[in-house]
């Protein structure tokens, strides 16, 4: 958890420190930071993409440096979330309960930038620069009538009349009990906003409403009479801001969140890149240690996939041999589950909770919620012994759903006539043309029941005192609303878990953290990434991932993100797979 520390140029700004400046120090954050480093990261380093955790641990080292006075947090188009916003807001109010300031200054404010930046001393926006907080805009798409002019009709079965899981395919629009779950849960998205913002900015609800009245496409002037940021001023003249506000002159010092990679082999040279091919990385503690394991995408059966930029989808296969370095480790004292998933296949989902429980026989097991633990996500999370939650992480989902579409009207507008064989009872029912028949209907029910079953006895099991008639069949809950439910224990960020656990297995406070699953090796990666090129040379991704590149062309990344999670949990569906899977929403700044 180490943080690498350097004096450089930083944006034109003063750097040049002498024995009577104040130094302050100045961390950039750019892109959506990752849960985890990618797999590649140990071998290239993740400077420019560092981990959520890192950037934490970068804000509060800060806490704990004498030589530092404060710290500037720059974000640059940095697409965070509420739930991330959280957990770093934790660690600014590390810095300012030290007796630090902590400045925020970003060319532009949206809603993660004004809830970043009610954790801080100061808020500055640059000169000119433009800022909107109209609210949260929630958006979902129902497909039904357009696949049934396309010839497609959607056979679905959920269990759980709130899991809403299949209605974007199976209706033209929301069922009352979706429609109600879905507006509670934007209702304590928003009123988590709210209250962050009104409590930093030290604004009533009538204040805040005039100034979000006020403030849609709007510059940073308005803003400042707002009273939502501080000043707005040009980037170079920031530095004799600082003189201004810490009373003396103040020296820069860039604060690196990553960590360097171990790239020290000439490449060029044909035996240094077979050196690179053989390198395995080093991923074995050697004195105390806590794992964190990090459940970061759609749960599948098998290997994970997506592992060159970290998430991708999570295999059931691959967190299981995960499980099983940690547990026979003995360095490792304790474990952090991080989530941030909104489920995927039952199989898998029960699988990984097996695999949890068999380490927790043995060591400590934590869970930590990012933005999300929902359904097989939340499947999991009962597998620990604590649960810590943000305030926006979205957390239950216990509900079950499973179906297939059925092309048969598409082939007869496309005059293509399809010819299917079966031998077998139910060999047919994944059939890509036919519709369910009642009795498939009812089997398909039947073998959900018992998953959904199964979903709630883990639940009960691993949430004492849980009222599952208030909990269960699809509903979702803000982080705050999931405690007081009794579906979490505390509020607090990755961070705070490894904290807390570490002060219990580790005394002295004397370990390292280690994230599995392990990275992998340069070969093994490459491998991955030309079978998924199909072995053709020229071809830089399969068809479906061209595909899925045009879409999000057309409809652009904030529609695609909403589209994606349910077009591949179909593609889960067209195997037969029972899903626990919360539907993603597409949420607007």
């Amino acid at each position: 958890m180490k943080n690498l520390w350097c004096v450089i140029a930083a944006c034109g700004l003063a750097t040049v420190a002498t024995a009577k400046d104040v130094t302050v120090g100045w961390l950039e954050i750019s892109d959506a930071p990752t849960e985890r480093p990618s797999d590649l990261a140990w071998l290239l380093g993740n400077e420019d993409n560092p981990t959520l955790r890192e950037l934490v641990d970068a804000i509060e080292g800060v806490a704990d440096d004498d030589s530092l006075k404060g710290l500037v947090i720059r974000v640059k188009d940095a697409h965070l979330t509420s739930a991330q916003v959280q957990e770093l807001g934790g660690a600014i109010r590390h810095v300012r309960d030290a007796g630090k300031k902590v400045n925020v200054f970003a060319e532009t404010f949206e809603t993660a930038e004004f809830l970043l930046g009610s954790y801080a001393d100061h808020v500055a926006c640059q000169k000119g620069g433009e800022v909107s907080l109209p609210g949260i805009y929630m958006e979902e798409m129902f497909l039904a009538d357009a696949l049934a002019w396309a010839g497609v009709k959607a056979n679905y079965v959920q269990i759980g009349d709130y899991k809403g899981a299949s209605e974007q395919m199976a209706r033209g629009t929301p069922s009352k009990e979706w429609d109600q779950n879905i507006n509670q849960l934007l209702d304590g998205l928003y009123a988590n906003v709210r209250k962050g913002v009104m409590e930093g900015r030290k604004l009533d609800g009538a204040q805040l409403d005039a100034a979000m009245n006020e403030l849609w496409m709007a510059d940073a002037s308005e803003a400042v009479k707002a009273r939502l940021i501080d000043a707005e001023i040009d980037l170079p003249a920031y530095d004799d801001f600082l003189n201004t506000q810490y009373g003396e002159k103040v020296s820069i010092e860039s604060i690196s969140a990553g960590e360097a990679g171990e790239l020290h082999a000439d490449t060029v040279n044909p035996f240094g890149m077979l050196a690179l091919l053989s390198k395995t990385p080093e991923h074995k503690p050697k004195g105390p240690a806590l794992a964190v394991l990090h459940i970061d995408g759609a749960i599948i059966d098998g290997d994970s996939t997506g592992g060159f930029s970290g998430g991708g989808e999570v295999g059931s296969r691959t967190i299981r041999n995960a499980l099983e370095d940690i547990l026979k480790d003995t360095n490792i004292k304790g474990v952090v589950v991080r989530i941030d998933s909104p489920g995927g296949s039952a199989v898998a989902s029960e699988i990984i909770w097996q695999g949890v429980r068999r380490v927790a026989d043995v060591k400590p097991v934590w869970v930590s919620v990012g933005d999300m633990a929902a359904s097989g996500g939340y499947y999991i999370a009962v597998s620990g012994d604590k649960i810590f939650v943000d305030p926006s992480s979205i957390v239950g989902s216990i509900g079950v759903v499973g179906g297939k579409l059925s092309m048969q009207g598409l082939y007869d507008k496309l005059k293509i006539n399809v010819v299917g064989r079966a031998r077998g009872p139910h060999a047919a029912m994944f059939s890509s043309a036919s519709n369910w028949s009642d009795a498939d209907t009812a089997l398909v029910r039947q073998k959900m029941t018992a998953t959904y079953d199964l979903f709630t006895k883990r639940v009960a099991a691993g949430r004492k005192g849980i009222d599952l008639t208030k909990t269960a069949e699809g509903r979702l809950f803000t982080g705050t609303n999931a405690i007081e439910m009794k579906m979490a224990d505390e509020i607090g960020g990755l961070d705070d878990a490894l904290e807390k656990l570490g002060s219990v297995v580790v005394p002295s406070g004397e370990y390292e953290v280690f994230d599995y699953p392990t990275p992998r090796p340069l070969a093994e990666v490459m491998s991955d990434m030309a079978q998924g090129m199909g072995g053709i040379p020229g071809l830089k991704a399969p068809l479906h991932a061209k595909l899925s590149e045009a879409v999000r062309e057309v409809v652009g990344r904030r529609v695609f993100e909403q589209l994606k999670a349910p077009l591949d949990a179909m593609v889960q569906m067209r195997e037969g797979k029972v899903l626990l899977i919360s539907p993603r929403v597409l949420i607007v700044r």
